[in-house]
């Protein structure tokens, strides 16, 4: 049962199924439209909440990861 629920609150193709990173960026995707961003989808939701967290449920909304480390560049010298 909870994996239903859970199946509610995820990003599409995030390998790591993290609900904590869906509310992050919902939550700031709300931040967006509050701040006057159009909406992606059309909506009758007067809340932006209703709409962000639909927007990433969809995957219409692109993140990245700031905490993934990024490979080391090896420093060329001549």
């Amino acid at each position: 049962m909870s994996e239903i629920r859970n199946a509610i609150n995820i990003i599409p193709d995030d390998p790591e199924t993290s609900t904590y990173r869906f509310i992050i960026v919902a939550a700031k995707r709300a931040r967006q439209l509050q701040s006057g961003s159009r909406s992606y989808l059309p909506t009758t939701s007067k809340k932006p909440t209703v709409s962000a967290m639909e927007e990433v449920r969809r995957g219409l909304i692109q993140y990245t990861d700031a905490n993934q480390q990024l490979p080391e560049v090896a420093a060329v010298t001549e």
